[in-house]
């Protein structure tokens, strides 16, 4: 028997509890997908903007990089387009990062959007193949008890066996689905120091050119 017979044979041994488990499996890796393309597509972004508009914050141009990143859908770009907007009146340091804060505070959510479906998604599925085993067992054991005793063992065997596929695909999805879940929470806590990063350098480069013009 070869790969796809035995995959075939598994599924069709795990009963109707094995479609509410696909459908769970299929939403949770649809997620992954789109959480990791988005995320490896912000970190890419955020690092674009950054070095092309350092350069010119260096150079004191805040008016030529304010019109970049209000055009930017970059993370970075917002939040250095809400401290540039801030600028726009006298303010402390304080006041600036209060902005660039409220930047993040619109941005993080949306990194972190879905994300958390994964672990849920892990924890149901390994509740509904539990279910299904627990179904399984009980159809097993009512069935047992009206066949010849003479059959009891063999018919019992099969059933535990049909019953426990259930919780053994169940766990096949949830183990990668946390692991993906801790990689995805990483990745975007990765961004969000990035982020975090890049707005200090900012106050701190906006304070450094006040004093020099204050001079």
């Amino acid at each position: 028997m070869n790969a796809f017979s035995t995959a075939v044979k598994f599924f069709q041994d795990c009963g109707l509890f094995i479609y509410p488990s696909l459908l769970i499996m299929a939403l949770g890796l649809a997620i992954a997908i789109e959480r990791f393309i988005f995320l490896n597509k912000a970190r890419s972004e955020n690092r674009k903007v950054w070095s092309h508009v350092l350069p010119m914050l260096q150079q004191g141009q805040f008016k030529e990089v304010h019109g970049i990143t209000a055009k930017s859908d970059a993370a970075i770009g917002k939040i250095v387009s809400y401290g540039l907007a801030r600028m726009q009146s006298p303010g402390r340091r304080e006041d600036l990062d209060a902005a660039m804060e409220e930047g993040m505070m619109e941005i993080v959510p949306r990194l972190e959007k879905r994300t958390h479906y994964i672990a849920t998604f892990a924890n149901v599925i390994t509740l509904v193949g539990l279910l299904g085993t627990i179904i399984g067992l009980i159809k097993g054991f009512t069935a047992v008890a009206q066949v010849n005793p003479a059959e009891k063992s063999e018919m019992l065997s099969a059933s535990i066996s049909i019953a426990m596929n259930n919780t053994a695909f169940a766990l096949m999805v949830a183990i990668p689905f946390l692991l993906i879940h801790a990689f995805l929470q990483a990745k975007t806590s990765e961004i969000v120091d990035g982020l975090e990063a890049a707005k200090i350098s900012f106050l701190n480069l906006v304070q450094r050119l006040k004093a020099e013009q204050g001079r």
